[in-house]
């Protein structure tokens, strides 16, 4: 991850459950089974280079196993 969520992730949504995650067999090898959902959210997140900027990231959640693999997919321009 080459960036730091600073505060809480906002406007939650689900993407994919169950099957329609591409990545499941994989992610159930390296973290475990478990009810595997991917999301997305917006949040406040620092860069390397110290700039602070609203941005969309997508990450998997399973009950039980927690949060993982995060991505920055959309920076906002402020």
């Amino acid at each position: 991850m080459d960036f730091e969520i600073i505060g809480d992730i906002a406007d939650i949504e689900v993407i994919a459950t169950g099957t329609g995650i591409r990545d499941r067999a994989r992610l159930q090898k390296q973290y475990g089974r478990g009810k595997w959902r991917k999301l997305k959210g917006v949040a406040q997140i620092q860069l390397p280079n110290g700039m602070i900027r609203l941005a969309e990231i997508h990450w998997y959640e399973a009950h039980g196993i927690g949060k993982k693999e995060f991505k920055l997919k959309l920076p906002f321009l402020d």
